[in-house]
C-alpha cells in the first residue's frame, strides 16, 4: 500500500499530461491503432516501475501462441498483477475486469485504453453479454487477461486461491488456447508495506489447446489450470 501511494505521488506531475493523453487515445481508436494505445499503456507502466524500484522478470514467453487469439488466466495477488503481465507481454492484449473496481482514476483510463471489458458480477445478463463479446473477439484473434480467482486476498501471498469455474466459459465458447500465467511475489509491489526495491516474476506456461479441455467441465478446467499454476509456484519457491 505504501509503495502504491508513493508511486502515485511521485508521478503526480505527469498526470496533467498523461491522463488526458490516455483518454484522447482511448476515445479515438480510429486515429490511434491498438498497438499505439498498448504501447502508451506499457510506457506508463515503465515509468511506474522506474519510480517504484520495481523489476519484473518474464519466463516462458516462447510458450505464447504466435498466431490467433488466446485467453490468459493468471493467479491474482494484488494491484500490480495486470501491469506486470502487460509490461512483459509485447503483443497487444486486453483485460476483463470487475466493473465495480474499474472506474477509479487511472484504472478507468487503463481499461479504456486497452479496450477492456467491465463485467458486472451482480448482473447475470450483463455478465453473459460480456462473456459472449470476449469469446467472439478472442476467436477473431484478440488476447485477453482474466483473473479466475475473481479478486485477491491480502493474506494469500504466493498461495493460489480457488479458481471460479465460470471464468472458463469464454475459453470453451471461443475454443482458443488457454495460457496459464504464474505470478510470483507480485503482491509485494502495491499490496505490502515496503518501499524498497521489489522483483516479481511472470511465468507463461505451455498453452492448453482446445482439444485438451473440450471434453472437460468448467470446474475441471479451473482445477487443471489452478493446479498447474500452484505447481510452478511451489517449484520456483522450493
Amino acid at each position: 500500500m505504501i509503495k502504491f501511494l508513493y508511486v502515485i505521488l511521485m508521478n503526480l506531475f505527469r498526470a496533467p499530461y498523461m491522463i488526458p493523453k490516455m483518454r484522447k487515445e482511448a476515445e479515438h481508436p480510429e486515429k490511434y491503432t491498438e498497438t499505439e494505445r498498448y504501447e502508451l499503456a506499457r510506457h506508463i507502466i515503465r515509468l511506474m516501475k522506474v519510480t517504484g524500484g520495481i523489476r519484473t522478470k518474464a519466463y516462458g514467453i516462447e510458450n505464447l501462441p504466435k498466431e490467433g487469439g488466446y485467453m490468459m488466466y493468471p493467479n491474482h495477488q494484488g494491484k500490480y498483477d495486470a501491469l506486470g503481465i502487460i509490461y512483459t507481454h509485447k503483443a497487444p492484449c486486453s483485460i476483463v475486469m470487475d466493473k465495480a473496481k474499474s472506474n477509479t482514476i487511472l484504472v478507468k483510463e487503463f481499461i479504456d485504453l486497452l479496450g477492456g471489458k467491465r463485467l458486472d458480477k451482480k448482473n447475470v445478463r450483463q455478465a453473459m453479454t460480456i462473456i459472449n463479446e470476449v469469446a467472439q473477439e478472442v476467436s477473431l484473434g484478440r488476447r485477453y487477461i482474466l483473473f479466475p480467482e475473481g479478486g485477491y486476498d491480502l493474506g494469500c501471498g504466493n498461495r493460489v486461491c480457488n479458481f471460479k469455474a465460470g471464468s472458463f466459459k469464454i475459453a470453451l465458447k471461443s475454443k482458443v488456447p488457454i495460457v496459464p500465467v504464474v505470478l510470483i511475489d507480485s503482491y509485494k509491489v502495491f499490496n505490502s508495506f515496503t518501499l524498497g526495491p521489489v522483483t516479481t516474476q511472470v511465468h507463461y506456461l505451455e498453452p492448453i489447446v482446445y482439444e485438451e479441455y473440450a471434453s472437460l467441465k468448467t470446474s475441471e478446467i479451473a482445477s487443471l489450470v489452478q493446479d498447474r499454476i500452484q505447481a510452478r509456484i511451489d517449484e520456483v519457491l522450493a
